[in-house]
């Protein structure tokens, strides 16, 4: 079953400091972000003239804004991401899977984009409704994030159009794909396992099996461009936090494994491929059970774990 949730903290002093740290620091944050948003908007006075500035300019923002939420993490909260498994050279073009639990899952995954100079160029899968939403919403749909409605037959002829985007521009690029779909829930674990059931797969207890269509189409529409595949497991060795936990600062460990696969190594079939990123959720699985009996990933820590900065 999922990870339980992060419990707060008993004493009331903790709680009324993280409130306050929590106002501080989300209201900086989102008063910044829309500042940029402002930015990106101006931007596009340069962008007939320029689409390389355009894109460098909306780069640079994502890049900051982004980066300031990592070093607010890990430098003025000490947060600390515990890397283990294959170690990743740095600028590479990647499709990430990751399983997904919570909201400060994106917030890993930014660290570890930091450190590999990539943090720019994230793009993600995004709900079609929040590119309507100030903030968040506005700025993602500056740097070309795919919004999707969660039915690929509607989705498939737009996000197809984005990829080809990517590879005419040679747009650098960090896809990130949470396969499940959704965030992880006991009911939603039970209906997955129903699903495996119906059909002849192993049943998962820690993730759900993911959905395959979107993802066969990343790589095949995005092979040329990409170097590899990221699998990543995240872990909360204090329960997983929400958003606003996170912020607060309640949460002082993260566990991140990483499996590198070149992109030359995945099968070509679309059947293949679907199996393929089927089987490596049922091995996150694994992993993760092997995560809640022992504490931690199976292999070494790498040696990134400094704070970023």
């Amino acid at each position: 079953m999922p990870q339980q949730a992060l419990q707060e903290p008993r004493d009331q002093g903790t709680r009324l400091m993280g409130l306050v740290r929590g106002l501080f620091v989300s209201s900086v944050l989102f008063s910044t972000l829309l500042g940029f948003n402002l930015i990106q908007t101006a931007s596009l006075i340069i962008a007939p003239f320029s689409i390389a500035a355009f894109r460098k300019i909306n780069r640079w923002g994502a890049n900051t804004w982004w980066g300031w939420c990592v070093l607010w993490a890990e430098r003025f909260r000490g947060i600390r991401i515990l890397i283990s498994g294959d170690k990743v050279p740095p600028r590479e073009n990647a499709l990430v899977l990751a399983n997904h639990q919570q909201m400060p899952d994106i917030n890993v995954i930014m660290s570890f984009a930091y450190r590999k100079h990539r943090l720019g160029d994230l793009k993600f899968f995004v709900k079609d409704i929040l590119k309507y939403v100030p903030g968040i919403g506005w700025g993602m749909l500056f740097l070309d994030c795919p919004f999707v409605k969660r039915d690929w037959e509607k989705d498939r002829e737009y996000v197809t159009r984005i990829f080809a985007k990517f590879l005419r521009y040679r747009i650098p690029v960090w896809l990130i794909s949470f396969a499940e779909g959704t965030r992880i829930t006991e009911t939603k674990v039970a209906k997955s396992q129903e699903f495996a059931r119906s059909r002849g797969l192993m049943p998962t207890r820690h993730v759900q099996i993911p959905r395959t269509k979107g993802f066969v189409a990343s790589v095949r529409g995005l092979r040329s461009h990409l170097d590899a595949v990221y699998d990543l497991t995240i872990a909360y060795p204090d329960g997983v936090p929400t958003l606003w936990q996170f912020i607060k600062g309640y949460t002082a460990r993260v566990y991140l494994h990483v499996r590198r696969f070149a992109i030359q190594s995945l099968p070509e079939e679309d059947e293949q491929l679907a199996g393929w990123v089927i089987q490596r959720f049922q091995e996150k699985d694994d992993l993760l059970a092997h995560f809640y009996e022992h504490g931690r990933f199976p292999g070494a820590l790498l040696d990134e774990l400094l704070p970023a900065g």
